[in-house]
């Protein structure tokens, strides 16, 4: 998978990521700006979780979205 296409189409993203992580703020969003480790950092800030959990949670969303991505 691509993520270069969900940085280059973060607008469109962004609802599905918030509605994934509920967390993460508008704010964070528009820092996060579609890149990847952005948002694993983001996610395990915001849910007190591990860098690998939060790779596998990113991992999932990707697999749910592909069809999205590509």
């Amino acid at each position: 998978m691509d993520w270069n296409i969900v940085e280059g189409n973060w607008k469109q993203f962004k609802g599905k990521v918030k509605t994934q992580w509920g967390k993460l703020t508008d704010d964070h969003l528009d820092v996060i700006a579609g890149k990847r480790d952005q948002l694993v950092g983001k996610i395990q800030e915001s849910y007190g979780i591990t860098k690998d959990e939060a790779e596998k949670q990113i991992k999932d969303f990707e697999e749910r979205n592909k069809g999205d991505l590509s």
